[in-house]
């Protein structure tokens, strides 16, 4: 089984792959000062409740844009699991060119959801993910990585409605608003940022589409992508586990590769 990581600012998501499926998936809080020992504590009684050991983990794959992290996840591997990660950069995916200024510069959350939606559908992309930071990346019909646009999150905006203002509160939940004139300062924040963040969306995507001249896909994953396409009108599709899959995509072809030479 290859057991995928996918460390970001916010979460830490792991999926263990079972002969090609998913078979489970886990979110972990990204705390900073997170020991190998507590990833221990956290997965080893996840793994206890789905009947499942660390004997059974053939292989890992970790992606992360949170460098502080990434030095416990590599001493978890090695004390628990008796193997080291492979790590995802630039490096990881001589299929897929990235044509931008610093191919080391792309996060590695990017890439691997690049890798995923193009070895899914085979044609031109948009892919949006809805994380701390809201990404928006396109990929060419023949498969090159070209680059995007980084706005600030969902979150992140509203954690700073809250700080800059007196009066208004803290929101923990977004839902799909009911209406855009709303009645309550709640309802009002939320209608503001969900209807804003899908303005966001339709904007940079139909600017994308006029500076390339086409109509690509529009994909979305991330954890609010599902409220954000109910309310968007350029989302095609939503994807929640496209950046696992595209761990194990990278995984699978690196094996492939190294077993031809």
């Amino acid at each position: 089984m290859l057991l995928a990581v996918d460390i970001g600012n916010t979460n830490i998501v792991m999926g263990i792959f079972d002969n090609g499926s998913l078979a489970g998936r886990w979110r972990l809080r990204s705390q900073r000062n997170l020991t190998e020992d507590e990833i221990h504590v956290f997965l080893y009684n996840v793994f206890l409740k789905n009947g499942l050991t660390y004997s059974d983990v053939s292989g890992i794959i970790i992606s992360c844009v949170v460098p502080s992290l990434s030095v416990s996840l590599e001493k978890f591997c090695e004390k628990y699991l008796g193997q080291p990660p492979c790590w995802v950069d630039a490096s990881s995916v001589p299929d897929m060119p990235l044509l931008v200024d610093d191919p080391h510069s792309v996060g590695a959350d990017r890439i691997v959801n690049a890798v995923a939606a193009f070895y899914k559908y085979r044609s031109d992309l948009i892919v949006i993910d809805f994380g701390t930071a809201t990404t928006i990346d396109y990929i060419s019909e023949s498969g090159s990585y070209l680059g995007g646009t980084i706005s600030p999150g969902l979150k992140i905006s509203s954690d700073a409605l809250f700080q800059k203002t007196s009066l208004l509160p803290r929101m923990d939940r977004f839902t799909l608003p009911d209406s855009v004139i709303a009645k309550d300062t709640i309802s009002s924040m939320n209608a503001g940022i969900i209807y804003g963040y899908a303005g966001l969306v339709d904007g940079i995507v139909r600017h994308t589409q006029k500076e390339i001249d086409s109509n690509p896909k529009v994909i979305a994953t991330g954890g609010l992508a599902s409220l954000i396409a109910k309310v968007a009108e350029t989302i095609d599709t939503v994807e929640p586990n496209l950046t696992l899959e595209g761990l194990w995509i990278i995984y699978e072809k690196r094996g492939s590769k190294a077993a031809k030479a």
